[in-house]
């Protein structure tokens, strides 16, 4: 898959978690977060199950057994950055959660250097950057911190360590949508066995939270997750995160439409900033290409006249 074809993947991932930023939070008024994050990853697990299962098939290397106890491990990460996000919701603002769980962007790329000593190109540390400026902007003010935003930060952890692992996962095995049905059958287990002791899980529940349960489960779960999985095999970790970081912009324009939010000039500033990231990893690695490929042209071409210019010289 050309790389231009998968971060456009990405980027749909990005829109579709944006609109669930707030499917999450209104889910809340309803049930609790811990039933919620397994009902709505058990409806992901059934939703990709068809499409992993057709994968399965068509694929001459299917995930090998020991593989898929990693793929469950990656499942626990993807599960404990949804819990804390999940819980987090309960008790700090939409303003800092946005903010907060953005910090994943500059996270990726330090834990990647940190764990696998994989370095990425220089010119996407000053794009991390920026990014973050764009989320802090886009967020307008940070309220006081609590309990939930502590949550948030461990939440942003998690994504990043989930964001590395399954790059690393889907580059060197492939069958992406294996994976992405590991992650949601571990993630949907662990939600309603922990949702079991301390929630109550009702008729009543399910029903003043259908739609959200059924956005977040079969396309912010199965559909925006399964196009994370394939894109990533195709797209660098760090570039992954700044691209998926678009869900912060995406977020502000749902909450506008739906909830009637409305954008100071600070925080179109913020989308601008963080709109003009996702385009910087697009071209500037189509940029860099082009200069090199001018560069060996210019070079092939001096060689070839300097090679003219001494069979002209007399002997």
């Amino acid at each position: 898959m050309p790389r231009m074809t998968a971060n456009l993947l990405l980027l749909t991932a990005a829109i579709v978690w944006g609109a669930a930023f707030v499917a999450q939070s209104t889910a809340m008024e309803s049930i609790g977060p811990m039933n919620f994050t397994g009902v709505r990853f058990l409806l992901a697990t059934l939703a990709v199950a068809p499409f992993a299962y057709f994968e399965r098939r068509r694929v001459s290397n299917p995930i090998p057994l020991p593989v898929i106890g990693k793929g469950i491990l990656v499942g626990v990460v993807f599960f404990s950055g949804m819990a804390f996000q999940q819980f987090g919701f309960a008790t700090t603002s939409v303003t800092n959660a946005g903010f907060l769980t953005a910090l994943y962007v500059p996270l990726t790329p330090v834990i990647g250097v940190l764990i696998f000593r994989s370095w990425p190109t220089p010119i996407i540390w000053p794009i991390v950057a920026i990014s973050v400026l764009g989320a802090y902007l886009l967020a307008g003010s940070l309220e006081t911190m609590k309990e939930g935003d502590i949550l948030m930060l461990f939440s942003a952890l998690s994504w990043a360590l989930q964001i590395i692992f399954v790059g690393r996962m889907v580059s060197k095995y492939g069958n992406p949508l294996a994976f992405a049905f590991l992650q949601f059958a571990t993630a949907g287990v662990l939600g309603f066995l922990g949702g079991l002791p301390f929630e109550t899980m009702d008729l009543s529940s399910l029903q003043g939270a259908w739609f959200q349960i059924i956005y977040t489960g079969v396309f912010s779960g199965a559909l925006a997750f399964g196009l994370q999985a394939i894109g990533q095999r195709y797209t660098p970790p760090a570039d992954a995160a700044i691209i998926l970081s678009g869900e912060s912009v995406f977020a502000a324009i749902f909450g506008a439409l739906l909830l009637s939010e409305r954008l100071t000039s600070t925080q179109y500033l913020g989308c601008f900033l963080i709109f003009s990231c996702i385009l910087l990893v697009e071209l500037l690695p189509q940029i860099q290409k082009r200069l090199r490929r001018a560069k060996k042209t210019t070079e092939a071409t001096e060689a070839t006249e300097a090679t003219e210019a001494s069979a002209d010289i007399p002997a």
